[in-house]
């Protein structure tokens, strides 16, 4: 075998469907489009959703619920997680900065610290919202929570 004689395996290549090329092809007259109608005419497309005249699905299922506009979504820190971001830098301050830099939040996120976890060390926390449990915490050591 050399590049000479190389072929497609039998059967993997097929003829183009030529259409409109005259009545002895089969497939001249109408070419495949069917008589009159919006499809057989030339610049016919489709609307999304389109389903051949049934009620598409978008307006078959109803619409149901709202999204609040006044909602505010908090990233959740862990106490444990504050324990161990403590205790892995060194830290008695932790603010925004501190979890940015340790990459547990991006810059337009805002931080609710939950309670979840054992806490050992006294740490000052600053964040935009603590659960009660999370302030009682941090409070029973001594430590502050400061809401920005």
């Amino acid at each position: 075998m050399d590049l000479s004689n190389l072929k497609p395996a039998k059967g993997s290549v097929k003829k183009e469907k030529r259409i409109g090329r005259g009545q002895g092809s089969g497939r001249g007259g109408t070419s495949t489009k069917g008589h009159k109608g919006g499809q057989s005419r030339a610049g016919y497309s489709r609307k999304i959703g389109f389903e051949g005249g049934q009620m598409p699905l978008q307006r078959r299922v109803p619409k149901f619920g709202f999204n609040n506009l006044n909602r505010k979504e908090y990233k959740a820190i862990n106490i444990s997680t504050l324990q161990t971001l403590a205790d892995s830098r060194k830290l008695t301050v932790i603010d925004f900065k501190a979890l940015a830099d340790a990459g547990l939040v991006s810059k337009n996120d805002l931080v609710k610290v939950l309670g979840n976890g054992k806490l050992t060390v006294k740490i000052d926390v600053t964040a935009h919202a603590f659960s009660k449990s999370a302030k009682a915490a941090i409070e029973a050591l001594k430590g502050t929570a400061t809401i920005i």
